[in-house]
């Protein structure tokens, strides 16, 4: 197999701060980050995310549920564009339902994992395979209306700086009429503590202030990045490359779900909402 290439060491504690963090350097940061941090993140989050299904995010909303992309009878045949990817457990349920999916992330080492569950499927269950790529999703390698849908579940914007060119990059990509749906941290989280308890409850920024969070080693190079949009930012975004908000859709969380993780909780879960899936329609 392939080993994932050698990424900058991180330091063990951070700095975090809020600082002004271009393309160049959240690309950069987040590509190492993610994969150093692959392995954890898939071994603690795998069983809930599972190998085949389609959960758009902590709460544990599915497509099977919520059919955003359209009847999953409408996806068979259809060619659909994974952004952020990851182990593409989401890619992996489009398959298994007729469609033709792309998986894309920034990080080899997601993608490794990705390969590990097709190979462990290949042997068992036999899913129709699908394509990897690794490729920064400000640049996607694909010609004009090569897909006819689009998703990402929480993949890939919040690391990004320049998410108005994305937004461009998806719409060139897709054919007319085709649906672009992803979920992100519910713009209202970046107001609050990131803490799964009661001192998340507590709002102690500005829901307006769009400086990125960064977390950076003791020579101020950054090592993670994520990027804040409001609500109205994102809808700007859209309408300006092209498409038609046609849902936003904000999940409750379910009676069901008992676990934590991160900043998302039953707590916090029930009081404010943890994610935003934006369903739009190329025009």
């Amino acid at each position: 197999m392939i080993q994932a290439p050698a990424p900058r060491p991180a330091p063990e504690e951070p700095e975090a701060t809020r600082r002004v963090a271009d393309d160049t350097e959240s690309s950069r940061a987040n590509r190492g980050w993610w994969d150093r941090n692959a392995d954890e993140y898939q071994s603690d989050h795998g069983e809930f995310l599972g190998d085949t299904e389609f959960v758009w995010g902590p709460e544990g909303a599915t497509e099977d549920e919520l059919h955003l992309l359209g009847p999953a009878a409408d996806l068979r045949g259809a060619a659909v564009l994974e952004i952020g990817a990851g182990a593409a457990q989401c890619s992996r349920w489009l398959a298994a339902r007729g469609a033709r999916p792309v998986a894309l992330d920034l990080s080899h080492r997601q993608l490794q994992h990705a390969r590990r569950i097709d190979d462990a499927h290949d042997a068992n269950t036999a899913l129709p395979p699908f394509a990897l790529v690794q490729a920064d999703a400000g640049a996607l390698p694909f010609a004009d209306a090569s897909f006819d849908h689009a998703c990402s579940a929480y993949g890939a914007l919040p690391f990004i700086a320049d998410t108005a060119h994305v937004m461009h990059e998806v719409r060139r990509v897709l054919r007319p009429g085709g649906r672009w749906v992803f979920s992100v941290t519910h713009p209202i989280r970046w107001a609050f503590p990131d803490e799964p308890g009661p001192e998340g409850l507590t709002a102690s920024a500005s829901y307006f202030d769009r400086t990125p969070y960064v977390e950076q080693d003791d020579t101020g190079h950054a090592v993670y990045v994520e990027h804040h949009r409001t609500l109205g930012d994102r809808v700007r975004e859209l309408a300006a490359a092209g498409f038609r908000l046609t849902d936003l859709v904000e999940p409750e969380w379910p009676t069901w779900n008992t676990e934590e993780w991160g900043g998302w909780s039953p707590l916090r879960g029930r009081i404010i909402p943890g994610t935003a899936i934006f369903v739009c329609v190329a025009a």
